[in-house]
């Protein structure tokens, strides 16, 4: 029985491939990076690209299952906590977020 895998490829910002596979039973990750073109020698990731299985990490030597959904993303330029923080900066702490319609004399935080 063949397995059924999609294959998702970040190749650059805001970029995403999907790639439907059939496999042979007992395909592992490899296996599908390899036959979707996302790793070019099948031995190892490129680095600064990631791979995981339904968005949680995954090794290379990871068996797949019937409808699993490998995802093989690039690593991240900015920490996504420290954008938000420098967003929140930018706007000014009392005019963004939950505490930007307060009730006259309302106490901070309510």
């Amino acid at each position: 029985m063949a397995l059924r895998i999609t294959v998702m490829l970040a190749t650059a910002p805001r970029t995403v491939q999907e790639l439907s596979l059939e496999l042979p039973e007992g395909a592992t990750v490899r296996d599908a990076c390899t036959a979707s073109g996302g790793w070019p020698s099948g031995a190892a990731p490129v680095p600064g690209q990631f791979v995981g299985v339904w968005g949680r990490k995954a090794e290379p030597d990871q068996p797949l299952l019937d409808g699993d959904r490998v995802e093989l993303v690039r690593d991240l330029r900015v920490d996504p906590k420290v954008a938000r923080r420098e967003r929140f900066a930018g706007q000014g702490a009392r005019g963004a977020g939950l505490f930007s319609r307060r009730r006259p004399g309302a106490k901070s935080g309510y």
